[in-house]
């Protein structure tokens, strides 16, 4: 999914997107919840899948 589609359906900019993407702006709760109801999930799994791709990524 493009963050053009994600921050469409999450209804959230996609600058603020990239920047939280990208590390350089951290998501407050409110936006997590946004971001897991456009994936049509759970808050607590959307983080859970996210520390995973980050423990991925420092091996």
């Amino acid at each position: 999914m493009s963050q053009e589609v994600l921050s469409g359906f999450a209804g959230i900019a996609r600058t603020h997107l990239t920047m939280i993407e990208c590390g350089t702006k951290q998501a407050n709760f409110s936006t997590i919840c946004k971001i897991a109801e456009a994936f049509d999930m759970r808050p607590s799994e959307l983080v859970r899948k996210m520390e995973e791709a980050e423990e991925k990524r420092d091996k």
